[in-house]
């Protein structure tokens, strides 16, 4: 089934490609099509589990704790996928850097 104003998105340490809807949420869309390309937490961002780096696109974002994406990162591309809503086609990065606060 096709999905109208779709936003491929490529996964690139994860070599997976998906299409979503744009403008909706990243990681829900994702979880509905049943891709497990992004790591699942509370869906709300809270845990910080999803965060992803956008590597290439056009996005915007809902509100996101600072714990989890400074002003700093934000300006750097990364976000957390649950937060996050495409509005073009996207390129990222996920997993590695969940454990970054911990070094």
């Amino acid at each position: 089934m096709a999905i109208e104003n779709a936003c491929q998105i490529s996964v690139t340490n994860r070599q997976q490609v998906f299409k979503v809807p744009k403008g909706e949420l990243l990681l829900m869309a994702m979880e509905k099509l049943n891709q497990r390309a992004i790591d699942v937490g509370c869906r709300g961002g809270g845990c910080g589990l999803c965060k992803v780096k956008v590597l290439q696109g056009d996005y915007q974002t809902k509100r996101m704790s600072k714990a989890h994406v400074n002003e700093e990162e934000l300006t750097k591309g990364f976000a957390l996928a649950c937060r996050l809503m495409p509005l073009s086609d996207l390129v990222l990065e996920s997993d590695h850097f969940k454990l970054q606060k911990q070094k």
